[in-house]
């Protein structure tokens, strides 16, 4: 929020200018910090036409990646936390982000600690992103941490980006797939049954289905329209219940080639996680339990949290993680044997992250290049089918004449 105000300097001179804080209390605590004395305070308005929906104001990971990055720099040269978190959000442009940038300043002002007023905002500071910060308070590797953080962020985003990206051409294609399907159903055929209907000849089976299926989606669009609106509203409810996650994550790991390649990509995050934490200066059980949060799949979880039991007996992690063969590959497991013997296992799970980043990037790559001729093949075929369901019959009506 912004606010006007007019304030008295030590030396009673008036002064007047716009200041920028959470909320009224916050903008007269700024101004005191600054030996003003405030005559008059009042927000700024802002016209209906100039406010940011606040569907578009969530902070986004590249934001969190740009937010690290200058916090590293500015404590790199020694500018004070407060100050630095204030600068930063006078160049945020999202109201939100910056509301809570200048809210976690205010805390840490009123005697809080960094991570502490970082946890108040969990929807924005995962709980990896707060131990990291713990981390760097105890070691007063503030910096470091900061510039950990924006490099992992960077590396999950380049993962989830490459995914979502390959995922485009798919999903376009079964878009035009539906709508070409639809307008030959539900227009293109209709136009073509009458002169069936007319000719009172016998139709083959396959050119009756089209036929029923055509009449049906045309007499009950409204029950179509309905029940894909309910089937996707049930989809959302699974991906979003916890249940459901779990039977989802688990059969995806079950899936041929496809499990493959969420394994990698599991284990890719396990290990990202791992190693920074662990680079953070955070002790191993700790990294675990954190790692087991944000992994992403249920049974990894699982897999994690033993870990972490079997660490915290004095168990090695490379011996627990080899009774799992079906989730954790050799490789995974002998170059954690490999960090546990050298004392640089933060350095083993990053060259993990590098194996496997790579070979995520290729599977990708050869789905899409394999999905291209299936499509082609798929959607001709339909489109093909149908038009063959209807033409064969009047092909035979127009030999009849």
């Amino acid at each position: 929020m912004k606010f006007n105000y007019q304030a008295r300097n030590k030396e009673g001179e008036i002064q007047s200018g716009i200041v920028e804080a959470s909320n009224r209390e916050a903008a007269l605590e700024v101004l005191r910090s600054h030996d003003l004395y405030p005559i008059m305070l009042e927000e700024r308005e802002v016209p209906f036409y100039a406010r940011e929906l606040t569907i578009f104001q969530k902070a986004s990971r590249k934001d969190l990646v740009v937010f690290s990055r200058q916090l590293a720099i500015m404590l790199k040269s020694n500018v004070p936390i407060v100050e630095s978190l204030r600068t930063i959000a006078k160049q945020t442009k999202k109201e939100d982000f910056k509301k809570k940038i200048l809210k976690v300043a205010e805390s840490i002002d009123g005697g809080s600690s960094f991570s502490e007023a970082l946890a108040q905002y969990p929807d924005l500071f995962s709980p990896f992103y707060v131990n990291m910060v713990r981390a760097g308070e105890v070691s007063g590797k503030l910096t470091d941490i900061f510039s950990y953080l924006a490099d992992y962020l960077e590396k999950e985003d380049y993962s989830r980006s490459k995914i979502k990206g390959a995922m485009i051409y798919p999903a376009f294609v079964l878009l035009v797939f539906f709508g070409v399907v639809s307008l030959i159903i539900t227009y293109v055929i209709p136009q073509l049954a009458s002169v069936l209907k007319s000719a009172k000849v016998e139709l083959p089976l396959i050119t009756r289905i089209v036929l029923a299926v055509s009449d049906f989606l045309r007499n009950h669009i409204l029950l179509v329209v309905l029940f894909i609106l309910l089937l996707a509203g049930g989809l959302i409810f699974l991906f979003k219940n916890k249940k459901g996650k779990q039977i989802l994550g688990n059969y995806l790991l079950e899936i041929p080639l496809i499990g493959s390649f969420f394994k990698k990509y599991y284990l890719t995050r396990f290990a990202l996680n791992l190693s920074t934490l662990i680079s953070g200066g955070i002790p191993i059980d700790q990294a675990l339990e954190v790692t087991a949060d944000v992994v992403g799949n249920e049974k990894y979880k699982e897999i994690i949290l033993a870990a972490k039991d079997g660490v915290k007996r004095g168990e090695k992690l490379s011996v627990i993680l080899e009774s799992y063969p079906k989730f954790i590959t050799p490789l995974f497991y002998q170059m954690t044997a490999v960090g546990e013997r050298t004392g640089n296992i933060d350095s083993s799970l990053k060259n993990i992250v590098t194996f496997y980043q790579r070979e995520i990037d290729q599977n990708l790559e050869s789905f899409i290049q394999l999905l291209e001729p299936l499509f082609i093949v798929v959607l001709g075929g339909v489109v093909g089918g149908l038009m063959a369901a209807v033409l064969i019959p009047l092909y035979s009506i127009g030999k009849g004449f």
